[in-house]
């Protein structure tokens, strides 16, 4: 239905579509021509993505849209502290992990991960890409655990840009 939308404006205005910084066109198909990256504590964790919010000039919210092989896994088993997230299923089938709770979910399905809630992650059940969009706030300070490799990053706003800190929990010591 999108397509043909997208077409009837297209044929209206005699083909012409004003372009804006703040507008992405077929962003699913850039999406798909995108490099694979991999996590850096899974490499089974493997998706194409790109930053939406990066890309249209937000600041404080963070909105990416990924792509997932049948078989794969979205990102490692993880909770943020001050991070409210979300993430909107727009094409093919997923198991997703919460904490140690599985569900399955489709198209239209929508998942809210409010900050210091369930660690989240989701598997690619379907037999096509699972496409979806994953957001939230973007705070200058969070704090990301991930419960299964006793880890813990940082992520702070710094002079260099977003910096990240991973720290193993057993190294973390109380002050004083």
């Amino acid at each position: 239905m999108l397509r043909n939308a997208a077409s009837f404006i297209r044929e209206a205005s005699g083909g012409l579509l004003q372009e804006s910084k703040h507008i992405i066109r077929n962003a699913v198909a850039k999406v798909r021509k995108a490099a694979t990256v991999s996590h850096p504590l899974n490499a089974e964790a493997a998706r194409r993505a790109i930053s939406l919010g990066d890309s249209t000039g937000l600041a404080t919210v963070g909105i990416h849209l990924n792509v997932v092989a049948p078989g794969g896994m979205t990102t490692v088993l993880h909770s943020h502290e001050f991070v409210d997230e979300f993430i909107y299923i727009l094409s093919g089938a997923a198991t997703v992990f919460l904490n140690e709770e599985e569900f399955s979910v489709a198209a239209g399905d929508f998942i809210g991960l409010p900050a210091r809630g369930p660690s989240h992650s989701m598997r690619n059940t379907g037999t096509a890409d699972l496409v979806y969009l994953v957001g939230g706030n973007r705070p200058v300070f969070d704090v990301c655990n991930y419960p299964k490799q006793g880890k813990r990053l940082y992520i702070y706003d710094s002079a260099n840009g977003r910096a990240r800190d991973l720290v193993e929990l057993g190294e973390i010591k109380a002050p004083g």
